[in-house]
């Protein structure tokens, strides 16, 4: 409705966007050069985050640019099962088939990152999401999996992504000699106060308008509101803009943000 009212080509604040459209955060250029370091490194990542502040979309926009001769991206989301349901999952995206045992799988997986590497000349990164699922022995076994020529060779690259307790349970006693061989760890925040204008501005300009429709106390609503998280402005935006529009407003202002606050809730 809202789109029609404002002169919009399409909905601003919708969860399908293009890696190269993300908004430049200083956060998510600081995860862009870490991200790049960790895999010149060939080791293993932590990347966490609250829920919506875009560890994902920040990891798909580096990972989205490597060359697909040179680097062999299997990304697995299913981190709630048992040892097994991980090594299948791994298995199916590597386009392998599926053993019966646990130890079939394991050999079969390391088999074919030796494969990718030393054949294919190409370099196999493991991305883990939603990891603070993931159950202790799963993590341990994830370690293991990296472990090449009795630890002395990188050749698989495990990229584990979760929110914030995932970093509080890797740095537990039990988990200290996964936690050892993490070479890149970053905490990715939320957008600052000053940022929340630019990415409203930005994601308004992919929808096909530069006129400023949300106003400064709009700007402030929605940091209070959501904490700076992109995920949760995107979804308040999206309700104040169709509140604006209903009251057949030009702008979308404070109030506006106000009254869509119980859709968001």
């Amino acid at each position: 409705m809202y789109r029609q009212h404002f002169g919009l080509t399409k909905h601003p604040f919708t969860s399908e966007i293009e890696p190269e459209d993300l908004f430049p955060a200083a956060a998510a250029k600081e995860l862009e050069v870490r991200l790049a370091h960790l895999l010149e490194m060939r080791g293993i990542g932590l990347v966490t985050g609250d829920a919506g502040s875009g560890k994902t979309c920040g990891a798909r926009k580096v990972l989205a640019a490597l060359h697909a001769s040179l680097h062999r991206v299997v990304y697995v989301c299913l981190s709630t099962g048992n040892v097994m349901d991980l090594y299948k999952t791994i298995s199916w995206e590597m386009g392998l088939s599926v053993e019966r045992s646990r130890a079939a799988l394991f050999r079969q997986i390391r088999s074919e990152v030796t494969r990718l590497v030393s054949e294919a000349r190409c370099r196999p990164v493991l991305v883990i999401d939603e990891a603070h699922h993931l159950r202790p022995d799963v993590l341990e076994d994830l370690r293991l999996l990296t472990n090449y020529k009795m630890d002395a060779e990188n050749r698989l690259c495990l990229l584990l992504l979760g929110q914030t307790e995932l970093r509080r349970r890797l740095a537990m006693a039990v988990h200290e000699a996964l936690s050892q061989r993490i070479v890149v760890r970053y905490h990715l925040p939320a957008l600052s106060r000053d940022e929340v204008p630019a990415y409203l501005s930005h994601r308004m300009l992919r929808a096909g308008t530069e006129l400023p429709l949300f106003e400064p106390a709009a700007h402030e609503a929605l940091f209070q509101a959501t904490g700076g998280l992109p995920r949760k402005i995107n979804l308040l935006a999206h309700h104040a803009l169709l509140a604006a529009a209903l009251a057949r407003a030009k702008t979308v202002s404070a109030e506006h943000v106000q009254a869509a606050l119980p859709e968001v809730a």
